[in-house]
């Protein structure tokens, strides 16, 4: 009988269901996994953007992880937006206390509406205390900018630059992902300390984004344990996503930028 794995979603939570804990959890299910999370922040957000947000204390952040990670055997999990520096804290001391083969942080900081989700402390605590936990990152150009202190990337050769910084505060692997800059590409750059691969596919015009890094990382997530290495796993996931992106104008969901279409497989 084939084994389903069971992969874990630490982030926050998205009422439109374009992001967060709600879009990974439909990445994990059309990916062919069994999802569980731990819910961080309730975020307050629709296609506009985002009103508020409202992190849940730490002690029940623990109290969560506990509960999934005393009983669950967890094959691969993706951490999303913490928000504040006491919630990084206890999930890298939770994350300590378990073995789980393949870690993905997703570096959320700013919505794509622009909003800040993230203030100085958590960023010092992530790239502290978190960083030299997981097995891959996968910043955007901001947040690349932001975990760093530096200047926006503005081509792909400042891309790997701050890729190859990044790897210096822990983590085994980079994805720099290349959306922000212009042109008829989306460039993607996976990053470590043995190779840096360049991965592209066309830019889809569709105001359909909402969540796209999120789904991105839940997929990494996913079909980690299925790949024999991150090259193959990317390749896999942003074949993927560049499928629900092509389809995601199916949906009709809010007036701003929707999401894209998880289940485009199926209806």
């Amino acid at each position: 009988m084939k084994q389903i794995n069971n992969i874990l979603s630490i982030a926050g939570s998205d009422p439109s269901g374009g992001a967060g804990i709600q879009a990974d959890l439909k990445t994990f299910s059309a990916l062919g996994t069994y999802g569980t999370s731990v819910i961080t922040s309730l975020v307050a957000q629709n296609t506009y953007g985002v009103q508020a947000l409202y992190p849940i204390s730490p002690e029940f952040v623990t109290k969560q992880l506990y509960s999934v990670l005393s009983d669950v055997q967890i094959d691969s999990a993706k951490i999303g937006l913490l928000c504040q520096a006491d919630i990084v804290r206890v999930v890298a001391a939770q994350l300590k206390q378990y073995s789980i083969p393949w870690l993905v942080l997703d570096t959320v900081m700013v919505a794509k509406s622009g909003d800040k989700l993230l203030d100085e402390d958590g960023v010092r605590s992530i790239r502290d205390e978190l960083l030299p936990l997981v097995s891959i990152i996968t910043p955007n150009l901001p947040e690349a900018a932001v975990l760093l202190g530096c200047p926006l990337a503005q081509d792909e050769n400042e891309m790997c630059q701050q890729g190859r910084q990044l790897l210096t505060l822990g983590s085994k692997a980079v994805v720099m992902k290349g959306g922000h800059l212009m042109g008829i590409e989306c460039p993607d750059w996976l990053i470590t300390s043995e190779e840096e691969l360049r991965f592209t596919c066309p830019r889809v015009e569709t105001k359909n984004t909402h969540g796209t890094g999120c789904t991105l990382s839940a997929a990494l997530a996913a079909l980690r344990p299925r790949y024999q290495d991150w090259p193959q796993t990317l390749n896999v996931a942003k074949a993927w996503l560049q499928e629900a992106l092509l389809h995601a104008d199916q949906l009709h969901v809010g007036q701003g930028i929707g999401p894209v279409h998880h289940f485009y497989q199926w209806w």
